[in-house]
């Protein structure tokens, strides 16, 4: 099943580029997209915030510069949070579409900290690096002669860097939250990215696939994430296990896919790259084909290749010159149709689902 689709481009690595009608190149691309939507509640007016930093993956970026996706993933963790607590949910989220992790870092999460200061906030969220590696790709994809896989390894030192300073900078802020998350990242590109570069490896004299060198960095930076966030008291939202993984047990090992496919306490980073490279790599499957059952698979990534897809049609506008939008409105699903803490279409496209996992780490109480 084909949701929100967009005229193919040629971005297909990691998510989160920004692609704005008037730049030439990804590299050079950012725009804030920053919105405040409230979740109006039936019978309460006790409200509490949802506070998310990162980039276009946060922001419900859909090929537009003037509206957002209004169901991105913070906000559908919001509309979780607005049932369990029965309150009034405020989603903001203040994010750059085409920001690398550094800009993350420096200008949402440290200089417009305030939103997750004030006393209301409850959840805090972030995600990055998806643009750091999106450059990294770019430039290698570039290459003839001889590779170098330098670009690589820069972006996956920043990553790491700006991901522990978030993490910190978050504990020191946000100090009236009840939970704070981080999302790693999944693998758009992943079937087109099985092809030959076109340099030569140092080494061996020969090409190398695409894939094959970019998965064990992306591996790396995600236990990464999930280890710094046991380490600081985040929990982690394994989007990569999520879009990459099947819902159902699909190599007859016992396990669910996505869930076999999921960062594990007290697992070494080498352990983990090696389980998701070489052992279960055969159970990696493309987002655009996420299968719930052997027989049903939904996209989960726009037609771009690389931002998630999204339920309904709705969207919150972006002033140009302010690069901000607000709203508010009731919830799209009532009480009555979250079953297990789970909405109807909690599995079926992108967002849904990488808000629901957001979700699933919402305290019973505010």
């Amino acid at each position: 099943m084909k949701l929100c689709t967009i005229a193919r481009g040629a971005v297909r690595w990691l998510p989160v580029a920004a692609i704005v009608a008037a730049s030439a190149t990804a590299s050079a691309s950012t725009i804030n997209q920053n919105t405040s939507w409230t979740i109006d509640r039936s019978g309460t007016t006790t409200k509490y915030r949802v506070v998310a930093y990162g980039d276009s993956i946060f922001a419900g970026y859909r090929g537009s510069i003037f509206n957002v996706a209004r169901r991105a993933a913070p906000w559908v963790d919001g509309e979780y949070a607005s049932q369990t607590w029965n309150a009034d949910i405020e989603v903001v989220r203040r994010t750059k579409s085409g920001a690398k992790a550094d800009d993350i870092y420096n200008n949402k999460i440290v200089k417009e900290r305030s939103y997750m200061q004030s006393s209301n906030a409850r959840i805090v969220a972030f995600e990055m690096c998806g643009n750091d590696f999106l450059q990294a790709r770019s430039s290698f994809a570039g290459q003839s002669g001889t590779c170098n896989y330098s670009v690589i390894d820069s972006a996956l030192s920043a990553c790491t860097t700006y991901q522990e300073l978030a993490m910190q900078a978050i504990n020191q802020y946000a100090t009236a939250a009840r939970v704070k998350l981080v999302s790693n990242i999944y693998y758009p590109g992943y079937n087109s990215d099985n092809a030959l570069s076109g340099c030569n490896d140092p080494q061996t004299g020969q090409k190398i696939n695409k894939r094959d060198k970019f998965l064990p960095y992306l591996a790396k930076s995600n236990w990464r994430a999930c280890n710094f966030a046991q380490q600081y008291g985040f929990a982690c939202v394994d989007s990569f296990a999520q879009y990459m993984g099947a819902d159902y047990d699909s190599n007859g090992d016992g396990q669910v896919d996505s869930d076999a496919l999921r960062w594990q306490s007290g697992e070494t980073e080498a352990a983990y790259v090696q389980r998701i490279t070489v052992t279960l790599k055969s159970t990696l499957r493309d987002s655009n084909t996420h299968f719930v059952n052997a027989s049903t698979s939904y996209d989960y990534l726009q037609s771009d290749d690389t931002h998630p897809t999204y339920y309904g049609s709705s969207t919150i506008g972006i002033n140009l010159f302010t690069g901000s939008g607000s709203g508010s409105g009731a919830p799209n699903f009532s009480g009555s149709q979250i079953s297990g803490g789970k909405n109807p279409e909690w599995n079926k496209s992108g967002h849904e689902r990488m808000g629901w996992g957001l979700s699933t780490y919402t305290p019973a109480t505010p």
